[in-house]
């Protein structure tokens, strides 16, 4: 009398294996065989539209295409300011809106108001060599604003606490 041995996890492994190898010997080999289509075209010389492009001509593409470029020039009189003004001038005044071709300065004193007044055709003249004369038309400069007592529910008609500062 002979016992038999439950089956190990190797041996199932091991027969499901052999099993499957079985079957893949018994059916046919598929042919390599060339599929037909377009035939493989090389780019001539040089780069062409099918090759990886600059980013920067791509955004230039992109910007062109969905007729941004009015929109990227007024972006770039305030992304680029201290290069279309000049470092001196860009250290003590900032933009800070255009519309209509009016764009609006504000300068760190009162001082430099009158002095940047003095020099607009000077800086129009570099904006529209820079960005393109048709952005910036005009030049509006101002000075610092004081602080605004008009803040709050509770505000108080008239001239409001003037005698504070002494």
């Amino acid at each position: 009398m002979t016992e038999e041995r439950p089956a190990r996890p190797s041996d199932v492994a091991r027969a499901a294996l052999e099993a499957a190898r079985a079957a893949a010997a018994s059916r046919p080999q598929p042919t390599r065989r060339r599929i037909a289509g377009p035939r493989r075209r090389w780019t001539p010389a040089g780069p062409s539209a099918d090759d990886p492009q600059p980013l920067g001509r791509l955004v230039d593409s992109l910007v062109t295409d969905q007729d941004w470029t009015a929109h990227t020039r007024v972006g770039s009189v305030f992304g680029r300011w201290d290069a279309l003004v000049g470092a001196d001038i860009a250290a003590h005044c900032r933009p800070k809106s255009l519309s209509e071709g009016e764009l609006l300065v504000e300068a760190e004193s009162t001082a430099w108001a009158t002095q940047l007044r003095y020099m607009a055709p000077s800086i129009l003249g570099r904006l529209r060599a820079g960005v393109g004369g048709d952005v910036v038309t005009r030049l509006r400069v101002v000075g610092p604003t004081a602080p605004s007592w008009k803040k709050g529910p509770r505000s108080v008609r008239g001239r409001g606490p003037r005698d504070t500062y002494g």
